[in-house]
Order: C-alpha cells, then sequence, then structure tokens
C-alpha cells in the first residue's frame, strides 16, 4: 500500500541539507554518467572497428613467394621461384580444410592506362577468381562480379571500381556492356564494384582498380602460367593456423625449399589480427566496467557517509520512535528508503545526461565518415546498471541502517 507520509517523510530527510545531499548524489550522478558515456564510446569503436573490416573474411590466409633463404637440394641460398597455376588444383587436393582458394594476378599500371574515349586514368589492374569475392567482398553498384564462365571462356570482361567509373563514364550512365581499354586492349564492363572494408585493401583500392578474369589476364598479357597471390579460408570449425601450416608444406615440396626456411614462402594470418582486435575489445570492455564501477562505487561511499551523519543526527528522533513502538524493520525500511532512492535518483540522472550526450555526439559523428559510429548504450546494459545502481544504493545503506537498528531508545531519548 501505498505511504505518502513515509514517502514525504524521506523526500524531507533528503532536501533538508540540500548542498550536502546534491554533492554526495554527484558522486553517484558522475560514475554513472562516466559509465555510460564510456560504454558508449566502446559500442562505438567496436561498430567502427566492424565496419572498417565488414565484408572481409576472417578465417583467410593470403600467401606469395619470396627469395630464399637456405640453400636446398643444390639451389643456392637467395633463390627466386614463383607460384603457377599446377599449384591451386595441388593445394586444393592436398589441403582439405580450405574452403575457398583464390589465385591473383597483378598487372602493371602506368600512366593513364585505363581510358575510354576522352577519358583517362592510372588504376591498379588485378586479374581474380570469382571465389575471391568470397573472401575480399566487393559490393556491386553495377552489373555483376567475375563468374566461372569468364574463366573457362577466357572473356574480355572486367569489374570496376567506383572510382574508375566516376572518371570514365557521364554521372548516372549505364556502364553494363560498354567498353574500356586497360594497357591497350579493349574489355567489356559487367560490374561497378564498392570495397565493404576501408582498411584492408589488397593489391591496391578496389574503387581504384579494374579486375579482370584471372585465365585473361594471364594470356591477354603474356603472364604464362604465374600466380602471383594467393588468398584462401578455411572451412568453418578449422582454424586458419591449420590450412597455414599444411599450405607452406604443399609448396615447400613442389618448389624444393627447405623446410626450415622462413622467408621463401611470403604470408599473413588474417584470423590473428582479427583475435587481436578482439582480445583488445575484450580488455577495453574489462577497463570501461571496471573504472566505472569503481566511480560508482566511490560515490556509493558518499552516500552511507551522508547517511551515517543523519543517522547521527536523528539520533534522539529515531529513539522517540523506537519508544513509541516503531521495530527494527521500521527503522532499517526507512534509512535503507533514503538511500536508495538518493542513489536512484543521481543515478538515473547520470544515465539520462550520458545518454543524452551519446545521441548529441553519434548525429554529429553521422554527418562524415567516421571512425566511430554510433555510440549509444543497449537497453540491456541500461537494465543491468540500473540493477547495478539498486545494489549499490542498498549496500550503501545497510551500514547506517544497522547503527540506526543498534540505538537504545533511553540512552537516544536522554542524548542532547
Amino acid at each position: 500500500m501505498f505511504d505518502l507520509d513515509r514517502w514525504q517523510e524521506i523526500w524531507f530527510t533528503i532536501t533538508h541539507n540540500k548542498s550536502r545531499s546534491f554533492l554526495t548524489a554527484f558522486g553517484v550522478f558522475w560514475g554513472m554518467f562516466m559509465l555510460v558515456v564510456m560504454v558508449g564510446a566502446g559500442v562505438a569503436l567496436q561498430r567502427g572497428m566492424s565496419s572498417e573490416i565488414e565484408g572481409f573474411a576472417t578465417n583467410s590466409y593470403f600467401v606469395w613467394s619470396e627469395q630464399t633463404s637456405e640453400p636446398y637440394k643444390g639451389f643456392k641460398k637467395g633463390r627466386t621461384w614463383t607460384m603457377e597455376n599446377e599449384d591451386i588444383s595441388l593445394l586444393i587436393n592436398k589441403v582439405p580444410e580450405i574452403q575457398y582458394l583464390a589465385p591473383v594476378l597483378f598487372g602493371s599500371g602506368g600512366t593513364n592506362n585505363v581510358t575510354r574515349n576522352d577519358k583517362a586514368g592510372s588504376y591498379g589492374v588485378k586479374g581474380n577468381y570469382p571465389s575471391y569475392n568470397q573472401i575480399d567482398e566487393c559490393k556491386m553498384i553495377y552489373g555483376r562480379y567475375i563468374n566461372d564462365i569468364d574463366i573457362a571462356e577466357k572473356r574480355k570482361v572486367c569489374v570496376i571500381g567506383e572510382r574508375v567509373y566516376e572518371v570514365l563514364f557521364p554521372n548516372g550512365e549505364n556502364p553494363i556492356g560498354k567498353s574500356i581499354q586497360v594497357n591497350g586492349i579493349y574489355f567489356q564492363v559487367v560490374g561497378v564494384g564498392r570495397h565493404t572494408s576501408s582498411v584492408i585493401n589488397i593489391g591496391g583500392r578496389t574503387e581504384e582498380t579494374v579486375v579482370l578474369p584471372f585465365s585473361t589476364m594471364q594470356q591477354a598479357f603474356n603472364q604464362g602460367k604465374t600466380v602471383h597471390f594467393m588468398a584462401v579460408t578455411a572451412k568453418p570449425g578449422i582454424k586458419v593456423k591449420v590450412i597455414e601450416d599444411k599450405i607452406r608444406k604443399v609448396l615447400s615440396e613442389k618448389h624444393s625449399i627447405s623446410p626450415d626456411d622462413k622467408k621463401a614462402i611470403g604470408g599473413f594470418n588474417i584470423e590473428d589480427i582479427f583475435t587481436m582486435f578482439l582480445y583488445l575489445g575484450l580488455g577495453i570492455a574489462f577497463l570501461i566496467w571496471f573504472v566505472g564501477l569503481g566511480t560508482l562505487f566511490a560515490g556509493a561511499v558518499g552516500v552511507s557517509n551522508i547517511m551515517m551523519v543523519t543517522v547521527r543526527e536523528r539520533t534522539k528522533e529515531i529513539g522517540i520512535r523506537r519508544a513509541l513502538g516503531a521495530t527494527p524493520k521500521n527503522i532499517i525500511t526507512q534509512i535503507l528508503s533514503e538511500s536508495i532512492i538518493l542513489t536512484l535518483i543521481a543515478g538515473v540522472a547520470g544515465m539520462m545526461v550520458g545518454v543524452g550526450i551519446l545521441s548529441i555526439v553519434g548525429i554529429l559523428l553521422s554527418q562524415g565518415d567516421q571512425f566511430f559510429k554510433d555510440p549509444q548504450i543497449s537497453f540491456s546494459v541500461a537494465i543491468a546498471a540500473l540493477f547495478i545502481l539498486l545494489v549499490i544504493g542498498t549496500l550503501a545503506g545497510f551500514i547506517p541502517a544497522n547503527r540506526a537498528m543498534n540505538i537504545k531508545p533511553i540512552e537516544a531519548i536522554r542524548e542532547e
């Protein structure tokens, strides 16, 4: 049942000494405000990191050839070797843990190497397999990506980057089916792509690259059977380190490279990088909650102190209550209620101000392409914070309430 007199008494006690209550509640307010802002900033950082690597396979490994660093089987140190078409099928057969394998060929750039009518620009050229789009996704603005038929028939088609399209074509013109020249050879445009990840760019920015079918590029630019680069992903549940070790072993045996040569086969494991980012995110989250909760508990100590002072000031009043029949439960409930209300008012105010600040910052950040994305806290985090606040308020009032309960009526009435 709603007891209006009790609530009026609680409010009177809190507002009786306004400056002291305000300064004490400010500790809780600041703790909740800092917790909300830091959690929101952490969420924005995680979303920014996720958006930067969006569309990139986290279970991928990239491999290329380097000079040997050790002599082996009659070959001298410093020998140059290259991967070839045969290595593609060899790796697929010898390493069953591979999910996708995409060989890549890099072409020469040069000044104004890509032209259309009177428009020209200097852009990178790559030869890809369709499977490469499963590893490093290219979002299609027009048309499609390279497909298996393009590879099989060695079609003279290409996928151009968004920036290439903007330079070579009038704004809004559909480029599909139109021809451009790449290093003097005509190719038909079948798609326009945009990179979904702005951090990882293999062989140059997708927006400024022309992608050709791998087989077409080998033939059109006299690349023979050379493979410059391979991108592979592991099947679900398989660690990338497993395929990394097996790929190195297969390539070493095929190209007479010493098993102990750590430099002859270049490569990097994307999974290791993403794992590092994951642990970094967990560390930041732990630090945020540790600092935020520490600040909240510091505020709770302040609340507990003011309640202790309040109990001491109200010793005579509490003694009279006890003499008139108030039970220990009534005294404890009264003191705890005052502590919880003061804590909740300050904490909710801190949360509201924090959420408001995050909303304003989110609006400002949305005006441009920023690394931090949409800082905010989730509903579950808000509920958890309020629950923690309730616990803190209860703990803050427990010691003062216990002291009030132990006051003896006769001694309290006699106290001046």
